[in-house]
């Protein structure tokens, strides 16, 4: 199906039709319609924090708060190692990256469902709506990044030896995998709860379970050490996490193969998912 658009005037015509193929892409769209981009990202923190006491301020509190109870209850309480970082730093930083990761794959995977009824009135490239989610979320790691290099000097200053390498570098890519691994299995998933709504459902037990099984609270080393090393190649969010560790906070390193096979993962993820999402827009209003 394709809509026509005539300029009052009869100078132009715009015909706006669905993908016809696998990959039609149409990124170029994305940049003619950078300015509803920037409004969708506006949009979304505005939704976020209207009539809120603190405002954008939750990008902090929330992982502090988050991180307290973690250093409480697994540190103190249920003594599980940190592989000799300090305790603060080690679920800080695990919660930052793991509060990223998931909240770019769950607004991804709502895509469709949360935007019907603006996809229904007006047409505008669809890819915007999962970029304009990443955006807001890059912008709230970026600050908790700020807050954890605030710590980092603190510790530093009370004479906890902190040994950060070369790999601080890589700590865009870090983000990068993360940010792609989210978008391509949230826009998978979105593709497919357009028609099954109950992996909503899943996806929230899921990611319950998968956060256990990505070192954000339980250190590396136990995974390595109590034969469980094979996780680290099938979870392509904790050699991430690692690596991370490992280049600010001198945590155990992941073998870098494992790192390497996520990086890889999180590209063929990405483009899998935006060919599945170009390819399911065509017809979801028809079923959603």
């Amino acid at each position: 199906m394709s809509e026509t658009y005539k300029d009052p005037s009869g100078s132009w015509d715009l015909i706006i039709e669905p993908p016809s193929k696998w990959f039609d892409f149409r990124f170029h769209e994305l940049v003619e319609y950078r300015d509803l981009l920037a409004l969708l990202i506006r949009r979304d923190f505005v939704a976020a924090y209207k009539q809120t006491v603190v405002g954008p301020f939750w990008f902090l509190i929330q992982p502090i708060l988050t991180t307290l109870v973690f250093t409480f209850v697994f540190g103190n309480v249920a003594k599980l190692g940190t592989d000799g970082m300090p305790q603060f730093l080690f679920y800080f930083s695990g919660t930052m990256l793991w509060g990223y990761f998931s909240h770019c794959l769950t607004k991804c995977a709502n895509t469709f469902n949360a935007n019907a009824l603006l996809f229904k009135k007006i047409y505008f490239p669809r890819m915007a709506v999962p970029i304009s989610y990443v955006a807001m979320e890059t912008l709230a790691v970026a600050i908790q990044f700020l807050m954890l290099i605030f710590f980092f000097f603190y510790y530093m200053a009370s004479g906890i030896e902190l040994r950060p390498n070369l790999w601080l570098l890589a700590i865009p890519v870090f983000l990068f995998q993360l940010g792609a691994l989210g978008v391509g299995f949230g826009v998978i998933i979105s593709s497919m709860t357009t028609k099954y709504r109950d992996l909503k459902q899943l996806l929230s037990f899921g990611m319950q379970l998968w956060m256990y099984c990505s070192a954000i609270i339980i250190p590396f080393s136990t995974f390595i050490d109590g034969g469980f090393g094979w996780v680290v190649y099938i979870n392509p969010v904790m050699p991430v996490v690692a690596m991370f560790r490992y280049a600010i906070l001198s945590g155990g390193p992941c073998p870098i193969g494992a790192w390497l096979v996520s990086l890889i993962l999180s590209v063929i993820l990405l483009f899998l998912g935006i060919v599945i999402f170009n390819r399911n827009e065509r017809t979801f209003i028809d079923v959603i």
